[in-house]
This record gives structure tokens, sequence and C-alpha cells, in this order.
């Protein structure tokens, strides 16, 4: 086995375990830990890999990575899984092992590492992203090791482990459920919501406000997007501009959580083939998917969105199976960024418990003509050229009708005889 390995780090129980795990079978570890927006002491974590042994620690920012090439070209996209999951935690995971990648470039290791378990998304995610940046990498996933599931059957082994070897943690035996945390969303999985009728407490959101505590008012804001990509937003009621992909994102992210915007529970299908019950809350996202749904409404040819539609769920798909560096997803993203091209814009929207509502929008790229559209004037369009391309869309119901029709007429003779 490869002698140095870079180990994606949390600074979690299951992560921590694992890199001292790593070193007890003779590997130099360098911990990596990806700073993607969630709230943690990223301090803290590097210190506490130090101290249960890692060569060296590199914690990398990639928030404005996240929102900028990922969650962006995502919403050009209109990448949501199963029609509900707008893909928070699977468009963080090839961003992550893509920079894990770099690293282990940087410090000369052949082998790369992750706390993923053997039945979740996140293991597959990890992996095809190593195999797609590099296919001769070494991919150490202890949960799928026969060496590590013979110790570690579950969580009491691995507090028995930590303990025995002296590796601080604050895990309790026991949680209610299990959280995944980024920039885009917060995910709620596992323990009591593995019933999938269970009724989530309001205790268990921390990304957004419940919509009984969120403003008695709405708030206005506009959003504009140039090529499908938003590029500022504007509080109608403060004045308040942000215009950085970081800060645009951020800032709508606080707008959602205030007015209880992007709540949802689901029960999905994960790629490995099991049925998985998730409450996800993302709120700045489900507002630029909104909006940019609608700008595309008054700036996209009709046939174009249509055929950016069909893309779409197989985008989504790809995004949640962990296909990201694939040749695939390089032509289906190479065919959204054509699509984008005048999705420009300006949608004012109205925020407000827990709903979206479109205001009003505008485009430089608009395709809409009033005249045309009017019911009061011509507008250029002859209303009676409506007669023959209605008989010319009615020629295939008349056969069909026919059709049916003769068949009818056999089956009662038949009946008859």
């Amino acid at each position: 086995m490869a002698s140095k390995v870079v180990l994606a780090y949390s600074g979690g129980l299951d992560t921590s375990v694992i890199l001292h795990w790593l070193k007890a079978q003779g590997h130099e570890v360098f911990a990596y830990v990806a700073n993607v927006g969630q709230d943690e002491d990223f301090e803290a974590a590097a210190k506490l890999a130090r101290q249960i042994g890692a060569a060296d620690v590199r914690v990398v920012d990639l928030r404005e990575a996240l929102v900028r090439d990922f969650l962006f070209p995502a919403i050009q996209g209109n990448a949501v899984y199963e029609s509900r999951y707008l893909l928070g935690t699977a468009l963080a995971r090839p961003l992550i092992a893509q920079h894990q990648m770099a690293l282990a470039e940087e410090v000369g290791a052949r082998a790369v590492s992750h706390g993923a378990t053997g039945k979740g998304n996140d293991q597959v995610r990890f992996e095809l992203a190593y195999y797609g940046l590099d296919p001769t990498i070494e991919v150490i996933a202890p949960w799928k090791m026969e060496t590590f599931l013979s110790q570690f059957q579950g969580r009491t082994d691995l507090l028995a482990y930590a303990r025995d070897h002296g590796i601080p943690t604050t895990a309790s035996p026991s949680k209610p459920y299990s959280e995944d945390e980024n920039l885009i969303h917060v995910s709620h999985e596992a323990g009591v919501l593995e019933d999938p009728a269970f009724e989530p407490p309001q205790s268990l959101y921390s990304m957004t406000r419940s919509p009984f505590e969120a403003p008695d008012r709405e708030t206005r804001i506009n959003l504009r997007y140039k090529d499908g990509v938003p590029i500022r937003v504007e509080n109608l009621d403060d004045g308040r501009v942000e215009t950085a992909p970081l800060a645009l994102f951020i800032y709508l992210n606080d707008l959602g959580r205030e007015n209880a915007i992007g709540r949802i529970d689901i029960v999905e299908n994960r790629f490995v083939g099991i049925k998985s019950r998730g409450v996800y809350e993302t709120p700045g996202a489900t507002i630029l998917h909104a909006a940019h749904r609608d700008i595309e409404g008054i700036a996209m040819d009709r046939e174009v969105l249509r055929l950016r539609n069909m893309l779409s769920p197989k985008f989504a798909e790809l995004i949640y199976n962990g296909f990201w560096f694939s040749p695939e997803m390089d032509f289906l993203r190479a065919a959204i960024h054509t699509s984008q091209d005048v999705v420009d814009g300006d949608v004012k929207i109205a925020l407000y418990k827990g709903n979206v509502t479109i205001l009003g929008r505008s485009s430089p790229s608009s395709l809409y003509d009033p005249a045309l559209a009017s019911m009061d004037i011509a507008g250029g369009y002859d209303q009676k050229d409506a007669e023959g391309f209605i008989r010319v869309h009615a020629v295939r119901l008349r056969a069909h009708h026919a059709i049916i029709k003769s068949r009818s007429g056999s089956g009662e003779m038949d009946a008859a005889e």
C-alpha cells in the first residue's frame, strides 16, 4: 500500500478514528479540511488532526468556488433531482475531491481516503471524482475494507477506539439524526428520521426560521441575471446591493433563512438502490432557482427551453450520482451553457413565510411582444391564419378518430352476428 495518503478530514468522530487507524497501518497521513461553508471551527479541526498524528494539515476555503463553479451552473441547468432536491451535498463533493486530488499531487501522495460509508451516495461521489481526475489513484475507503469492518461495527466501536487511543471527541453514543452542512444547504438524515412517518420537530431545523417565526411582512428583492448567472441582488426595502458571487449568495441565504424559504421533506432514491428519507434546508438556492426559471420564460426561445428542460433531469441525475467529471457531463454542460446565452434581465421577487413569489420581470433579450400578445390589437398577427394552423394539427386527430370509429362499428357488427 502507498505510504502517503491524503484524507478528507472533517474533525468528527469517523475521520478522526480513520486518521489514527491509517497511521497505525503505516501510512503518512495528510489531513485535508475543506471549508465549503459549514459551521465549523477549522482551527480546532486542524489542531485535532495534528494531535492525532497527521503529518500535515491543509484547510482550504472553497466557498467561492462552490458558488461560482458548481451551484451557478446547476441553477443554469435547472438541476433538481427527482423534481424536488436542489443537490446541496452532491454539488460540494466533486469540488472537495478536486482539491483533495490537487493536494495529493502537491505532496506526492498516490492514495486518497474518505470516511463515507458503504451504503450512502457520498462514497460514490468521492470515488468517481477521484477516478475521473486520475484513474491511477489508489482509494482507501475504510468502511468498505474487511480489516476495518472487522474492528468497527458502528459508532460504539468508534467511540471505544477513540477513548482507548486518547482521541478527543465530543460525540456521544446516540444522536437522534445526522447532519451534513455546507453553504448551499443542510441535510438531516438517519436516526429518528429513518421512520418516514416521523414528523420532524421545529428544533431540527438549523438553517431556516419557522414560518411561524418569520416576519409578518414580505421582503422584496430584485435579482439580475446575465447569461443565466446571477450578477446582482438588490433589497428593494433597504437598498442593500450585492454583486460578488459569494457575497450575493450569502445574502440570499440570509434573506431566505429569515423568511423560512427552502424547507423540504422527501424520500429519495439513492444511486446504490436504497430509498432514503431526507429533510433539507436550502434557502438561497431556492430563491435563485425560482427567479432563474422565471427569467428564462421571457428571454429563452421556446424550442431551446424545451430541449434544455429535456436535459435537466439527466443533468441532475449525473450530479446526484457523482459523474461531475465525466464525458457526458462535459457534453451536457456545454449544451446548457449555450442555452443561456441571452438569459439576461431582472426578476422582482417577494419572500414571505416560506414562499417565493414572482412579482414581475424584464429583459433586454425579451422575446415577449406586447402587440402580439394583446387581445385588443392585431399587432401584425392575422387571426385568419389560425384556421389553417388548426386544420393541419387536426389531421392526425381526424385519422385517429376514423380508426376508432371503424373498429367500434366492426365490433358492434360482430356482436350482432
